[in-house]
């Protein structure tokens, strides 16, 4: 898929289609073998792939800029353990890669689409500057401290989505037929 078409996804499809990826983990987690320990796992992959959905649905409600990344980041780790979860079942002979790799892009995709869209303004929130606001009176000193550390936090996200980006650019490179890369030890046999 197309970088530009990923970016270009409104809201509404978006949360379309993350709904589409958590029902899809449920159906899956229906075929996972039976026992204690795939159980769990089988809860842990449902729970983070409906998380996802959930988490998006607030990054349409968010009333700030703050709180569309909160939401947004939320959405992002929770996709991500999708994947981890998907990698589990593949790397541990559980569940065949032929059923797993669908889901395991579908996770990726969704992964790159959030991180590009904590790059952009916040739904109707318009541009916004990096830097934190000045309180203008004295009586919110502490208020404008916690704007501050939650402007921290919020460039801290960004920068983590920047760096999953890359990496995951890498992981993609790597998968390529007609290349070879030397230490990538944590990408999933096939993907």
């Amino acid at each position: 898929m197309a970088r530009a078409q990923l970016v270009s996804m409104t809201p509404d499809e978006l949360k379309a289609r993350t709904k589409k990826f958590a029902v899809d983990i449920i159906q899956f987690a229906r075929i996972i073998p039976r026992d204690p320990i795939n159980d769990e796992i089988a809860s842990q992959v449902t729970d983070a792939a409906t998380s996802t959905a959930a988490h998006y649905r607030a990054v349409c409600r968010a009333k700030s800029r703050a709180e569309f990344i909160n939401k947004l980041s939320g959405a992002i780790e929770e996709v991500d353990e999708s994947a981890l979860w998907l990698e589990i079942l593949t790397e541990s002979g559980t569940c065949a890669n032929s059923k797993t790799n669908r889901l395991w892009r579908e996770a990726d995709e969704l992964t790159r689409i959030l991180c590009a869209r904590a790059k952009r303004p916040g739904p109707s929130n318009g541009p916004r500057s990096n830097r934190p606001r000045i309180a203008r009176n004295h009586d919110s000193q502490i208020n404008n401290q916690q704007r501050i550390n939650n402007q921290r936090s919020v460039n801290q996200r960004l920068s983590d989505c920047h760096r999953y980006q890359k990496s995951s650019e890498a992981l993609i490179f790597a998968n390529r037929p007609d290349t070879t890369v030397v230490g990538v030890s944590h990408v999933p046999t096939g993907l």
